[in-house]
């Protein structure tokens, strides 16, 4: 079927009202976002799935993908040059790019020119450094060392988290609430009330929306409650580390039935103009 036929095929379908699933179609621009659990705004192209396969599954699903790129210090991709060559490998591709600032370094490394390109900027707060002057990524042991003071720890998390939500320019706040392995059977005890509401304080103030992770089955379903209270918007996603984990937004739609989100819960990425990067500085 050719391009023009193709068109008319959706225009048709469109003024029936019918529904349809996304044609395999090249597009100049992102794709229509749909709400809850019919997209995973967070998916990684690595290990063993390819672009190819991950478009495959988004078509199978019926799941909308937003592709991300990770770039930062110690990265790959730590230019804009490598950015660029993303954007245009996903250019005509029906899903959303999206940018994953690594470490709290990578608003130096990347111009805003380049940044705006993307359909959205998102970040967490899993690489800081301690008060002692200790650079650490969270999910990596020897770097974290043993935590002696549980208590003090998550205190400089909550810190470091909410110092993010009012320097970076991010649309989209991921892993949330995530704590070392050693202090996850604590997890419900250490997130207290008053430590996820300054969360969600720093993100409803900034503007910013809150990952449901797939993946890790977090933030747990009362900070989700708090969240949407509090006016800030859903958005579901994975960080996959391959095809193996890579699932149909499972925890996503449970809480979405738990704590019956409705459509309007739900996070969009912005339109141009409306950007985080369009409206913030970047923090140097």
């Amino acid at each position: 079927m050719n391009t023009r036929l193709q068109r008319i095929v959706v225009a048709c379908a469109c003024a029936l009202g019918t529904v349809m699933a996304a044609p395999a179609l090249a597009q100049d621009g992102p794709p229509a976002c749909p709400a809850g659990a019919r997209a995973d705004f967070h998916v990684h192209v690595k290990g063993d799935l390819t672009l190819d396969e991950a478009l495959r599954r988004s078509r199978e699903s019926g799941i909308t993908y937003g592709i991300a790129i990770n770039g930062g210090l110690g990265f790959p991709i730590d230019t804009d040059a490598g950015l660029e060559a993303f954007l245009a490998e996903m250019r005509g591709r029906p899903v959303f790019t999206a940018f994953q600032g690594e470490g709290r370094e990578w608003v130096r490394l990347f111009s805003r020119a380049t940044l705006e390109k993307f359909d959205y900027v998102f970040t967490d707060a899993m690489t800081w450094t301690d008060d002692r002057g200790r650079r650490m990524r969270l999910w990596i042991e020897d770097e974290v060392g043993t935590i002696a003071d549980a208590e003090r720890f998550m205190d400089q998390l909550v810190d470091r988290a909410t110092t993010i939500f009012a320097t970076e320019p991010i649309d989209l706040y991921v892993n949330p609430t995530y704590v070392p392995d050693q202090l996850a059977a604590r997890y419900d005890a250490l997130w207290t009330p008053a430590r996820m509401r300054r969360l969600v304080d720093g993100l409803a103030a900034n503007g910013i929306a809150v990952e449901i992770n797939n993946r890790r089955r977090i933030p747990n379903a009362a900070f989700i409650r708090m969240a949407k209270q509090a006016g800030v918007k859903l958005a579901c996603g994975t960080n996959n580390a391959g095809a193996a984990d890579l699932g149909r937004n499972e925890y996503c739609a449970e809480v979405t039935r738990a704590l019956d989100l409705r459509p309007e819960d739900f996070w969009c990425p912005p339109a141009d103009g409306r950007k985080a990067v369009q409206r913030r500085p970047l923090a140097r």
